[in-house]
């Protein structure tokens, strides 16, 4: 066999293959850091919108605290209802945040990662449908 002519196909196969592994293996780390900096930025949205809930579920049960006593205190019309209306505006942008932390957990799980890095179209169906599977709410039964 002389220079020019090229090797057996099975031998050019096996070098393609190996001069496309490490391009693979770099998209793939690619993919893992943008993901990991994406869920990184998701970490710190959730953090701050705990944060938030926290703070207006305390300012709803001082709220509360305030509205009871100024009933007793008073007996008027007009502060427990202006207390009451203050409770409920802070319980309903509480449970605002709560809501938009649970929209936000789903993109922790590093989807498009997990995707890529399981082999076959059955494993990749059981990453994908592992990662939903478990509702975040509590069924009829109470069982989660």
């Amino acid at each position: 066999m002389s220079e020019d002519q090229p090797g057996p196909p099975w031998v050019q196969s096996i070098q393609g293959l190996a001069a496309a592994l490490p391009g693979l293996f770099t998209d793939r780390l690619e993919l893992l850091a943008l993901e990991l900096q994406r869920a990184s930025r998701v970490l710190l949205r959730i953090v701050a919108l705990m944060l938030a809930a926290t703070i207006l579920g305390a300012t709803a049960w001082l709220a509360l605290s305030g509205g009871i006593a100024l009933a007793l205190v008073a007996w008027g019309l007009s502060w427990p209802m202006g207390v009451l209306a203050v409770l409920l505006l802070n319980l309903t942008l509480g449970w605002a945040a709560v809501l938009r932390i649970r929209r936000l957990l789903i993109q922790v799980g590093l989807p498009a990662t997990r995707r890529h890095l399981v082999f076959g179209a059955a494993a990749a169906g059981r990453v994908s449908g592992g990662l939903h599977a478990q509702p975040l709410s509590r069924t009829a039964g109470g069982a989660r």
